[in-house]
């Protein structure tokens, strides 16, 4: 077979290999040859099917990243914020509001009670309630998080350099979920919204 390895050599090196998934038997030509049983056609199968694999997933990754940032894109309106009480009770916080996600990784976001206004007449102290911030976004995919890193906000003087976490999903509706999470891992409230079609 033009190995470039003398008769001998080869004899002796197929002959110290041998072992339950290896046979020794004789070539054409008087030589020894070594025949692989159940080794070189699974590991062939490994290297040509688990390598473009392998690329297919870091590619997948990437293209996963686009898609999602590009589903998040657009001006949304608040459909209901729910709070989750340690005692299992589920209050509608009766918000409305409005988040916008942009194709270059910006966001905003505000919402208020809907009875802030009302509650702002009948009283001559100035009546605050609700958020508004803005910053860039990014994404932990493998744990469903969109990342609101805050730049300012008007309401929250503390929050300007905070991370606000999300846990996000897109409902087979088209509507988005974000939940925020205690330090247990419990769901503490979520804010569904649904796209403003333009």
């Amino acid at each position: 077979m033009g190995v470039g390895i003398p008769n001998s050599t080869f004899k002796q090196s197929v002959l110290t290999n041998t072992g339950p998934d290896r046979d020794v038997a004789e070539d054409f030509s008087g030589g020894v040859l070594m025949k692989t049983r159940n080794l070189l056609l699974p590991m062939a199968m490994v290297f040509a099917i688990g390598a473009p694999a392998c690329t297919t997933a870091q590619d997948a990754s990437a293209g996963d990243l686009e898609a999602v940032k590009a589903q998040f894109v657009g001006h949304y309106e608040l459909v209901i914020y729910e709070s989750f009480r340690p005692n299992g009770e589920v209050v509608d916080m009766n918000y409305v509001g409005r988040i916008l996600y942009d194709e270059h990784d910006n966001m905003s976001a505000i919402g208020m009670p809907k009875d802030l206004p009302a509650r702002a007449q009948e009283s001559s102290e100035r009546v605050q309630g609700g958020f508004a911030y803005w910053g860039k976004v990014s994404f932990d995919l493998p744990n469903g998080i969109v990342i609101h890193h805050v730049e300012g906000s008007p309401t929250r003087g503390s929050w300007p350099g905070v991370d606000n976490i999300r846990y996000f999903e897109f409902t087979d509706e088209g509507l988005l979920k974000l939940s925020l999470k205690n330090a247990e891992g419990q769901t503490t409230g979520t804010l569904t919204w649904r796209k403003i079609e333009s």
